[in-house]
């Protein structure tokens, strides 16, 4: 049995140059259609139970961020009032 040795010199790979980062990022949705998509989805009729089951997922999920956002500007504001 015959072991085979090869040696090649390999170069190093070149330095990828950095590119720019993007800070703004716009979007591929216009704020129009975001805002006709929303009314769309609010205002809709759902016809099973499926969609009976989301909307009311949907409206309980954002009532809870409205009253978390509530609650943590309440304490904010009697903190700053102690403090002041």
């Amino acid at each position: 049995m015959r072991t085979l040795v090869l040696q090649k010199e390999i170069e190093p790979l070149p330095i990828a140059e950095s590119s720019e980062f993007i800070s703004n990022y716009e979007g591929i949705l216009t704020s129009e259609y975001k805002d006709v998509a929303k009314h769309n989805y609010f205002s809709s009729k759902p016809n099973t139970i499926f969609g009976v089951k989301q909307q009311i997922k949907s409206r309980l999920y954002n009532s809870s961020l409205n009253i978390g956002a509530l609650l943590k500007l309440s304490v904010f504001v009697i903190v700053l009032t102690a403090i002041v």
